[in-house]
């Protein structure tokens, strides 16, 4: 599987860009593991989020060859999507 994460923003305009393939990466059955216990591939972006100044808008993207699938959020370091994103930020 494919994952890709793709954002930033804050003050500083910072933008970052991870991929990680699940089959060679060792945080790859960890990573299938969270997306599967977050409901990633039937998740809906919140389209109602409020980006502040200081805050980065993130999208993550994972396709396993069957499906593809994005969500977007505003990274405010609320769990679940903020501890999908540090694990794909160690995993790449």
């Amino acid at each position: 599987m494919k994952i890709v994460a793709s954002g930033g923003g804050g003050f500083a305009g910072l933008q970052q860009h991870f991929e990680v393939n699940t089959t060679t990466s060792p945080l790859g059955p960890a990573l299938e593991a969270a997306l599967v216990s977050v409901g990633f591939f039937g998740a809906e972006t919140d389209e109602n989020s409020v980006i502040g100044a200081d805050l980065g808008l993130w999208t993550i993207t994972a396709d396993d060859g069957r499906q593809r699938h994005s969500i977007s959020f505003v990274e405010t370091g609320a769990p679940p999507w903020q501890d999908l994103l540090d694990l794909i930020r160690s995993a790449a």
